[in-house]
């Protein structure tokens, strides 16, 4: 039986620096399940929390509803780096 591509995910909940996946790939989306006001997520085309930035997400001091995601479908070329800081949002990252 084959199966269709499916994309790998990730749970992220605390603070701290995610490698994801190292050399290149697809950011699919990033899933909020709960939001924290203020929490700021940097997403970086590397295997470290610098480099080439992707982008960077705030979440505003009055967050919305959840969950909400947003779709980036972009490549990346050396890796795929989450970095959570200042609070803890629970995400989920969807890539290949």
């Amino acid at each position: 039986m084959s199966f269709p591509n499916y994309n790998a995910y990730s749970n992220i909940t605390g603070q701290a620096t995610t490698v994801l996946k190292a050399g290149s790939g697809n950011l699919h989306t990033i899933t909020f399940n709960t939001l924290t006001a203020n929490e700021v997520i940097t997403i970086f085309d590397n295997t470290a929390g610098s480099g080439t930035k992707i982008g960077t997400i705030t979440v505003p001091a009055t967050p919305v509803a959840t969950p909400l995601t947003l779709v980036y479908d972009v490549r990346f070329s050396i890796g795929l780096t989450i970095v959570t800081a200042t609070a803890s949002s629970d995400i989920t990252v969807s890539f290949n």
